[in-house]
């Protein structure tokens, strides 16, 4: 299997306001994305990739401009790979709101002339897709063969299906859920906690300031992380080891592997995420819930579905554990909707979506090679 190799990330700006669930909108707005592959002459094979919490528009390959630019799936997308660009047309779109070209919270506001910060309005996965769909349209697809992501990549493959049914044929939905559980927004409420009280936050203006609210991002970035990994992964890779052959007995100093490894995944983080970003799109996965319009009835919400589901849980996920995936084929199966399950057992937990797992990569494959049989 080959890489897509060098990808040029595209700009598509919209003049026509975006309206929000929250009753504000976006007005004069620009997406960064990405393509791969070829679209065929009836424009019948693109698929859309969705990203989550960290991700951005490159999906695949590598930039020009720097280096270990590998894109979050490349083990996924690419010549030969289960969602196979000789095949496919592949899309990849920055949401609003990011800190990766899109406009977002360090873009201008053209109100004020200065940077949005915390001014920029709060969005929703229902408002991501609706502007994901108009890009579709300046890109001159009318109904994409399959719109697939993972976590809450998985929930806008979702809201696709419920909000413009009749504009796709397929919805992968990997390792997510149809809301988040009571414990679910507790994490992502410390995390938040830690940035707004970082003293370097300004009230979420730091860019005025010359500051970034480092130390919030990193411990945001270790809280969410833990929930990414299985305890049983974390055992395999770390145990109890220590970084010293003896303890330092110190309450500040670096005494275990796992803390380590913690602090690096924070400092990382803090160098190329936004904090205002990191706000918005955790409050995007707190108010995700279709049920929420038909009185908590998830079977009530999915009636106008009309494509075909691919859904795909880890056993040792747990913070979208199977039983929520489950959630969501039960409503499917409700209203006789046309729905595959697979849960796979494996031990990495909720990241396992991004990995090289050989069940998992056969299993799109599989999915995906019957959708390309759809456009002979």
């Amino acid at each position: 299997m080959r890489s897509i190799g060098r990808v040029q990330p595209q700009q598509q700006r919209f003049g026509q306001p975006l309206p929000l669930r929250s009753g504000a909108s976006l007005a004069d707005y620009t997406l960064v994305y990405e393509t791969y592959g070829t679209l065929n002459a009836d424009a019948s094979n693109a698929v859309l990739v969705c990203h989550a919490l960290n991700a951005s528009h490159h999906v695949a390959g590598v930039h020009d401009d720097a280096e270990r630019s590998v894109g979050w799936w490349d083990n996924l997308v690419g010549p030969g790979k289960p969602l196979d660009t000789e095949r496919f047309f592949v899309i990849g779109v920055n949401n609003p709101g990011s800190c990766f070209g899109s406009t977002g919270p360090m873009s201008t506001n053209p109100a004020t002339g200065r940077p949005y910060g915390a001014d920029f309005p709060v969005v929703t996965v229902e408002d991501w897709v609706d502007a994901q769909v108009r890009l579709i349209d300046a890109l001159g697809v009318g109904q994409l063969a399959a719109v697939i992501g993972g976590s809450l990549g998985g929930m806008q493959a979702l809201s696709w299906s419920l909000r413009y049914p009749q504009r796709l044929r397929h919805c992968i939905a990997v390792a997510t859920a149809p809301n988040l559980s009571a414990q679910n927004i507790a994490f992502n409420e410390v995390a938040r906690r830690a940035i707004v009280t970082d003293p370097d936050f300004h009230g979420g203006h730091y860019y005025a300031h010359g500051v970034v609210p480092k130390r919030g991002l990193r411990v945001a970035r270790m809280i969410g992380h833990i929930t990414y990994l299985s305890d049983d992964a974390m055992e395999a890779k770390f145990g109890r080891g220590m970084k010293g052959a003896t303890p330092n007995y110190s309450t500040q100093d670096i005494e275990f592997e796992t803390e380590s490894y913690l602090r690096y995944q924070g400092d990382k983080c803090s160098e190329y995420v936004d904090a205002n970003t990191y706000l918005l799109i955790t409050r995007a996965l707190d108010y995700f819930d279709p049920a929420r319009d038909f009185d908590g009835d998830l079977s009530a919400a999915f009636a106008a579905a009309r494509c075909q589901f691919q859904l795909v849980s880890f056993t040792t996920d747990w913070r979208f554990s199977p039983e929520r995936s489950r959630e969501l084929v039960k409503a499917l199966l409700d209203n006789r909707r046309d729905v595959s399950y697979a849960e796979i057992e494996a031990p990495h937990g909720h990241d396992a979506f991004l990995l090289d797992d050989a069940r998992y990569h056969a299993l799109l494959r599989a999915c995906f090679d019957n959708i390309a049989k759809e456009q002979k």
